[in-house]
């Protein structure tokens, strides 16, 4: 039976009408919702106590946004802002208390959570800790002092360093050796070499620990010794040694601020009781700083910066001395990895870096046989044992010395920061017998021979390192008892390399 004609309408009217909800029900769900969002890039930021500047994005999306800066000493480039992304310059004025200053920038905007920038300067440093030994500062004195470092370092051909003696625990007598005395200084010299690196202590030679005043005796001592290599027109390094491990074994952010007052302290002690001497005298910040990560690295460049702000601020010759900074443990894949930036100096072409090497450890320097690897007897080609094999150089032979070289001259020397090596050296082994020992030695002499000629080809300043020792297991080359040669294989195989 067929349906009426107004039946058909009707059904016809609400289908239409149906299909008009779906539709404007689908319309909705594909119409984008514009959510309003408010952050920025950085949530903390750390000033040290210098005035400085640290930047921050602050990213809106549709929303007009407040900076709210409760402090004043933070200044803001910008309170106010609109939709997008936006760079604020956030500086802290010096920090010129005793005090550690924190504050918080607040981020407002209306229909968006707030956020907020926690900001926190350092104390300055050593302002509570120990008096100011910057008490007379001078006029720059440009007298003698017109090398940069790279020309210095065109002058400085071999080093020896003074090695278990003024840095010794105890007193300069305290390891074994004499006290170093002007005639061992000139027998040095006639020797072939024409810089000297004396490593010092200090924190043992303090006249008062709560002030951090080193004793005037030991200033004078160490003076006495420099006085004894520049009237040899020889270049000197004096730097803080091992010293106790105050500084090296203590690279850590828990201990920043006490050594960082106590670096400064000992530094303006230094720099302006030898400020006289011209650029012969070479300051060094530390001896071998253990470091083994970024963070560790941050802190080490803050107790290098205080070196370098320290001796500048004592004025004179010291306005421009030549100052050298120490990678990580002077380690020298290490220093490649993780020394990508370096302290500032106001003062341009006036640094240099300095890295050891004792590599391969198994040879140079190794006295028992360890878990990890025994000791190597034989080092280089044409230098290892038929019979004795198992004491070869299984690795760290001639490749990887110009390799570990040629990093420091591509990152630093050739952009015009010279490389001072200021240790290496190997050991005699001289309870080896025989055939055994004379190929010994004569790998040692080649090694050192190599070293040399390595470095120097790389524009790396060798210093060989002397404790002194003629016995077994020693590196000693000059017989600091009578001034005399010990060890004249070693001495012609390290002049050798300069050839």
């Amino acid at each position: 039976m067929k349906k009426p004609i107004k039946d058909y309408l009707l059904s016809f009217i609400l289908c239409f009408a149906f299909l008009g909800v779906l539709a404007c029900s689908s319309d909705k769900e594909n119409t984008p919702v514009s959510i309003k969002t408010l952050s920025t890039n950085k949530e903390k930021v750390d000033f040290d106590s210098k005035e400085n500047t640290i930047e921050v994005t602050v990213n809106s999306n549709g929303v007009a946004w407040t900076l709210a800066n409760p402090v004043t000493w933070i200044k803001l480039s910008q309170t106010v802002g609109a939709s997008g992304s936006t760079v604020i310059k956030i500086t802290a004025s010096e920090n010129t208390t005793s005090a550690l200053r924190n504050a918080v920038i607040t981020l407002t905007g209306n229909e968006v959570p707030s956020a907020s920038i926690s900001v926190s300067q350092a104390a300055a440093v050593g302002t509570s800790l120990y008096p100011s030994y910057n008490t007379n500062p001078i006029a720059t004195d440009a007298t003698g002092m017109g090398s940069s470092a790279v020309e210095l370092a065109a002058k400085i051909k071999l080093g020896w360093n003074i090695g278990n003696t003024l840095e010794a625990t105890g007193g300069e007598t305290a390891w074994g050796n004499p006290k170093v005395t002007k005639a061992l200084i000139d027998a040095v010299k006639a020797n072939g070499f024409n810089a000297i690196r004396i490593p010092c202590s200090w924190n043992q030679n303090l006249e008062n620990a709560s002030t951090a005043k080193i004793k005037l005796d030991w200033l004078n001592r160490v003076k006495e010794v420099v006085q004894y290599c520049v009237d040899n027109d020889m270049y000197v390094v004096v730097n803080i040694h091992w010293d106790g491990g105050w500084l090296e074994n203590n690279i850590t952010e828990a201990k920043k601020v006490e050594n960082n007052a106590k670096q400064k302290a000992f530094w303006e002690q230094i720099a302006t009781h030898l400020r006289g001497f011209d650029e012969h005298l070479l300051f060094a910040s530390a001896n071998e700083p253990a470091v083994e990560d970024a963070t560790q690295m941050a802190v080490l460049t803050s107790y290098h910066q205080t070196f370098i702000d320290a001796v500048r601020s004592t004025g004179g010759k010291n306005a421009t001395r030549v100052l050298v900074v120490q990678g990580p443990t002077t380690d020298i894949e290490k220093t490649n990895k993780l020394m990508t930036t370096l302290p500032v100096d106001k003062v341009t072409g006036r640094m240099m870096v300095e890295v050891h090497y004792y590599s391969p450890w198994n040879f140079a320097g190794l006295t028992k046989d360890e878990t990890w690897g025994k000791m190597f007897y034989y080092w280089g080609s044409g230098f290892h044992s038929t019979t004795d094999t198992e004491r070869n150089a299984t690795w760290g032979e001639e490749a990887d010395l110009e390799k570990n070289f040629k990093l420091m001259k591509t990152q630093f020397v050739d952009k015009g920061i010279p490389v001072l090596l200021g240790e290496f050296g190997a050991i005699r082994r001289t309870t080896l017998t025989g055939d055994a020992l004379t190929l010994h030695l004569n790998s040692r002499a080649y090694y050192l021979k190599t070293v040399v000629k390595t470095a120097k080809a790389n524009g790396l300043l060798p210093f060989y390192w002397d404790e002194g020792s003629l016995t077994n297991n020693g590196f000693g080359i000059i017989n600091r008892s009578n001034n005399t040669v010990f060890d004249t294989q070693a001495l012609n195989a390290l002049i050798d390399g300069l050839k």
